[in-house]
């Protein structure tokens, strides 16, 4: 249970409280609940109080006004004055006021804090604070407290007056409920029985309040902005990583082209000057040459990898072409229609061109297709690459097609991948970034 504000007896989510639990159990009047509940509403008639009193001074011009307009009157110019100025104030002021409010009431009913860390100086934090949508869910919060702060001192007051004339009744010499008259003594007691009756329902009346109260901070002040927050820092970082990734894979390229292939392209001609200076018939002659061949064919494969590693049609000539050299290797035959002319961003680019080489990929090895048709168009400022294949269909990403990764390459990317693949095909993979 929470020590500040009444929080019931199990959690889930955030830690979040399930009040209504507590309400439904049948020991809750023997329980530290309603006591809870009660301090839980007094400190926040306390709390309710100085922000209650500062919004409705804000608020009192544009009730004169409303009351003027409704009465036929034109507003007096001090008052309209005095209206825009205390709007101006609530919009500067209001943020300044609400933050620490809610801080305050996380700290005392454990919510957990939605905002992000800033280490700025003040005047970046409160603006970067003021951008946040968790900074107006508090300030709705503290409207709603300050509305809501005279009903609840008022209804406080008036329950537990009500309540203390009915417990005292007996020993009053004489009090009035509306028109009638009770004179104390014996004639009182079924009213002092009536107040004792009471005594339940309003503990219950408190508890139900206190949960209300708790529920509606939580999704204000905490709850789904916070998780929005995170999410958004984890999308972000999930496009970091990628972007970190393809620059490590362009370092690789580079220092394997640069370096380890113009060695292995001096190394082999090596080779083959040797292999034309030794004659025929000598014993090195057939060594050297399968070492020849060797140094051949490890060119090939070096630059497959490198290739495959950042396609230099890619670097040089952009998207369009890449896919064209794309469809020109692939076993299966593959119709291009490129309407995009000139360059895109590179994650785009790379994004797009890594996802048509494995869907291609996918199509040789598991599709059984006969013609693939590859297009890459715009619109607007979407970018959308769409493999169509005809193939037998049926593909499915938790049979280790490499979907998966594709879906995620394209979300990090901030873009979204759909696929229709019916058994017995055709299957249809559209990606837009």
């Amino acid at each position: 249970m929470s020590l500040d504000g009444w929080a019931g007896p199990r959690a889930d989510g955030y830690g979040e409280p399930v009040l209504i639990d507590a309400l439904k159990d049948r020991r809750y009047l023997v329980t530290a609940g309603p006591w809870r509940s009660l301090l839980h509403l007094a400190l926040t008639a306390l709390i309710a109080a100085p922000v209650g009193f500062g919004f409705w001074i804000l608020l009192l011009p544009w009730l004169v006004v409303g009351q003027e307009v409704t009465e036929g009157r034109e507003p007096k110019p001090a008052v309209v004055v005095l209206m825009i100025l205390s709007a101006s104030l609530f919009a500067v002021a209001g943020p300044a006021v609400a933050l620490p409010l809610a801080a305050l009431e996380r700290r005392r009913m454990r919510i957990p804090a939605p905002h992000r860390p800033l280490t700025s100086g003040p005047l970046a934090w409160f603006t970067a604070r003021y951008r946040e949508e968790s900074t107006w869910r508090a300030v709705a919060y503290a409207v709603l407290l300050a509305l809501a702060a005279p009903l609840l001192w008022l209804g406080a007051a008036l329950v537990t007056v009500f309540e203390t004339v009915l417990l005292l009744s007996p020993w009053i010499a004489e009090w009035r409920l509306g028109d009638l008259v009770i004179h104390g003594g014996p004639e009182s007691v079924p009213f002092q029985v009536i107040g004792v009756a009471l005594l339940p329902v309003l503990l219950y009346l408190a508890g139900a309040v206190a949960a209300l109260h708790t529920a509606l901070a939580r999704r204000l002040l905490g709850g789904a902005d916070g998780l929005r927050d995170r999410l958004t820092e984890v999308s972000l970082s999930r496009a970091r990583l990628v972007d970190a990734f393809d620059a490590e894979r362009r370092r690789i390229e580079r220092d394997l082209h640069d370096g380890a292939q113009h060695r292995l392209t001096s190394l082999t001609l090596q080779l083959g000057m040797a292999r034309l200076d030794l004659p025929g018939d000598s014993p090195a002659a057939e060594p050297l040459g399968r070492a020849h061949d060797q140094a051949k064919e490890l060119m090939v494969v070096l630059r497959d990898l490198v290739h495959g590693i950042r396609p230099q049609t890619l670097a040089d000539l952009g998207l369009p072409a890449a896919l064209w050299e794309l469809a020109a290797n692939s076993p299966v035959p593959v119709a291009v229609d490129a309407e995009i002319t000139g360059r895109l961003p590179e994650r785009i680019e790379t994004t797009a061109y890594f996802v048509a080489a494995e869907a291609l990929t996918n199509v040789a090895k598991h599709a059984h297709a006969t013609a693939v048709r590859l297009s890459l168009t715009r619109a607007g400022e979407v970018i959308v690459l769409e493999i169509l294949d005809d193939g037998r269909g049926g593909a499915d990403p938790a049979r280790g097609s490499g979907l998966t990764g594709l879906a995620d390459r394209v979300a990090a990317a901030g873009g979204k991948l759909l696929l229709a693949s019916p058994a017995g095909g055709p299957t249809l993979l559209r990606v837009e970034l």
